[in-house]
């Protein structure tokens, strides 16, 4: 048995007790500065609001002014905040963690260094230690397909488990490890996130097919949709995350498996990125479809502005020509410019 600790009570952070708890390990669900009202209720009938379901009986509940007693023993603490608290949660690590543990990320992100470089949160939340330790603590991630209500209702779930060395990445997989959810253990942890991270924005361009189907009138009286579509954004976005893959010299196969299109599938079904995608489909410029949807936070929008400013620095390095990736160009264009240009269909099957 472990003790683990899951620092933000997030949808996806809190979902992850689950499996910790059927393993009988000891789980204490933090909430950052923003989850009081969550705990409060998770605290007061052990009942989390947003996943619609009741704690398992190894977790317990603290408040962010808690941190420090409820990290108190915790050999393993994951990383539940979204894209935009990753700094923070650097911060946080930098102040408490200690030599020996185990840190997981289930964030979905990138970041650009200051000389171009691709920096995986991994590595961001790794920077927010003291030199003295940072070799001394583990860094690791989960990502795949996985929605958070799906997992707390132990519906089957495979993902994949990343670190530097396989031997920690097979280690904390077995900590999670249950009948119902799956952790595949990796070395190739840039593979995995620069995979995850890419699939919010081309499930964005999925969504724009559909708001293409509502803006020429919906269905049609004979059943015509917008599938095709749809299909076609969907494997133009598994082909320029496998290109992706090999330029930064990953395994390029992870782009057609759960990193991939695996991920890419499941946040194709629904969600803020789907909704977001439709309004830009509809024929709604990014500015106005941003505020449309004002307080959401969408991680489509950062990786998107992050591949803006990524690509031609590895254009200028003569690692892109042009025209290699035409779907993220134009959603390069289309978040970054507030452009109205439509999606390149004819490029996408060039030599």
């Amino acid at each position: 048995m472990a003790k683990v600790a899951i620092l933000g009570a997030g949808l996806m952070g809190t979902a992850m007790a689950w499996p910790l708890a059927d393993n009988r390990h000891s789980v204490n669900l933090i909430g950052t500065h923003l989850d009081d009202a969550v705990i409060a209720g998770c605290k007061e009938k052990r009942f989390h609001s947003r996943l619609g379901r009741t704690l398992p009986e190894s977790v317990e509940a603290y408040y962010f002014s808690e941190i420090d007693r409820a990290l108190e023993g915790c050999e393993i603490i994951v990383s539940g905040v979204n894209s935009l608290g990753v700094s923070w949660m650097a911060r946080q690590l930098g102040l408490r963690a200690k030599p020996g543990q185990s840190v997981i990320g289930i964030t979905k992100g990138l970041e650009v260094g200051e000389s171009g470089e691709v920096r995986l949160f991994p590595n961001v939340l790794k920077a927010g230690l003291p030199e003295s330790i940072r070799d001394r603590v583990d860094f690791a991630a989960i990502g795949g397909p996985c929605i958070a209500g799906e997992l707390a209702g132990r519906r089957p779930t495979c993902v994949m488990l990343g670190a530097e060395n396989i031997q920690t990445a097979e280690k904390l997989a077995k900590v999670f490890a249950t009948s119902y959810y799956f952790p595949r253990p990796t070395d190739d942890l840039v593979g995995l996130e620069v995979g995850v991270a890419l699939k919010n924005a081309y499930t964005l361009a999925v969504g724009m097919a559909y708001g293409q189907l509502e803006k020429a009138g919906g269905i049609d009286e004979a059943g015509a949709s917008m599938h095709n579509l749809a299909a076609a954004l969907f494997a133009e976005g598994c082909t320029e995350i496998r290109k992706i893959l090999k330029l930064l010299g990953s395994e390029e196969r992870l782009a057609s498996g759960l990193p991939g299109a695996g991920d890419l599938y499941v946040t194709s079904m629904g969600g803020r990125t789907v909704r977001f995608g439709r309004l830009l489909g509809m024929g709604k410029g990014f500015k106005e479809a941003r505020a449309i949807m004002a307080g959401d936070t969408l991680e489509c929008i950062e990786i998107v502005k992050c591949m803006g400013a990524l690509t031609p620095a590895w254009r200028e390095r003569e690692l892109l020509r042009d025209g290699d990736l035409p779907l993220m160009d134009a959603l390069v264009d289309i978040i970054v410019n507030d452009s109205r240009r439509p999606l390149p269909l004819g490029e996408f099957f060039r030599a």
